[in-house]
This record gives C-alpha cells, structure tokens and sequence, in this order.
C-alpha cells in the first residue's frame, strides 16, 4: 500500500530511506536517526539570504571540482551506500560537496564538505543540538548556522580528533571565509539585508 500522507506514518516510528523512498505525499521531511521531522514551508526573510548565499557560493565555486546544492536535496548521513542502513536524510539549505564520488542521481551519499543551515522559528534546537551532532560525527567539515534575527553566522570547523571548535561569530561588518573556498567572501551585513 503506497504512502500518499503523513498520517500513514507512525509519528514514533523508526524509518529508513529505503522507506523514505517509498513515500508519495508532498510534505518536506527529514529522517534524524530514522525519526522523522517534518519540514515547515521557508519564509521570504530565509529564502532571501538562501538566494544570495547560493549567488556567492556558486559564483566562488565556479569551474570549481566542488558544488554548491541547494534544499530540497537529499543528503544521506551514512558511510554506506545500502539504502536499507541509512537512518539519515537531512535537506541543508545549502551544501558544498568537493568529492563528485559522493553524488549520485539521488543526491549526496555521504558528508558535504560544508552545510549552512539557516535558522527560523521552530527550528533552532534541532539545527543547534541533533543536526550539530549529526554533521559532527558524519564528518562534515564545517558547518555554518545563519541567525536571521541576530544577524550572526556561526562557524564550527571540525578538528583532528573530528570534534566541532566554534569560530568567533561572525556579525554585521565582519566577512565570513572557509579554507574548503579561499576565493570566497562572505560580506555578513548583506547577508541579512532585504
């Protein structure tokens, strides 16, 4: 019996994207260690500073072995590549991926180089707390988060011993660099401007 809604799903269920890949309703999900969460639509505000970090990255990155994608796009957060084990399915607003081995029609099997998350109401703790964890162990190098209210970027880098060190937040007036883009400057005040 295909799965056409949501309800057809037990909220406390454990998923994988073997399962994730069955399902034919409309709303955006996310599978965090086979839990689902659902996704709330962006709101203008976020899809603006989604547009204009894609216009930087993309212009950065461009003829470039690594790739900007942008949400929806399905990242899978194993080291494997049987559907059946992967747990994990997370849709960053951008990613920057430098190994071409790790696409795949489907998207990205394995960690991005580079995630941004973009904050917005409601989904703080779980870009904050489950996702930190999550890009952590994967591997992901670095991880940044956009606060549009406090017009912050945070930056974490991962270090030898694969665990998160914060750079100093990045605010107004401040440019935000990583070393996985040298070329790349991130003027954070028109970041957040309308």
């Amino acid at each position: 019996m295909p799965i056409t809604s949501l309800d057809q799903l037990d909220p406390n269920g454990t998923y994988t994207y073997a399962d994730y890949l069955l399902w034919q309703f409309e709303e955006r999900v996310e599978l965090l260690r086979g839990k689902i969460r659902q996704m709330s639509a962006p709101n203008r505000k976020h899809q603006g500073i989604v547009t204009g970090l894609t216009r930087l990255f993309a212009n950065a990155l461009w003829k470039n072995s690594c790739k900007v994608y942008v949400a929806p796009f399905d990242v899978r957060l194993l080291r494997t590549r049987e559907d059946k084990e992967v747990l994990t399915v997370v849709q960053p607003d951008l990613c920057v991926i430098c190994d071409p081995s790790k696409l795949d029609a489907r998207g990205c099997n394995g960690a991005p180089d580079l995630i941004i998350e973009i904050l917005s109401p409601g989904n703080s703790r779980t870009e904050m707390k489950d996702k930190f964890e999550l890009y952590q162990e994967a591997g992901v190098l670095e991880y940044w988060v956009v606060s549009p209210i406090e017009k912050t970027i945070q930056i974490w880098m991962l270090d030898e011993q694969g665990m998160y060190i914060s750079r100093q937040p990045k605010v107004e007036g401040d440019i935000a660099t990583t070393p996985i883009i040298p070329n790349l400057e991130v003027n954070v005040t028109e970041v957040f401007e309308d």
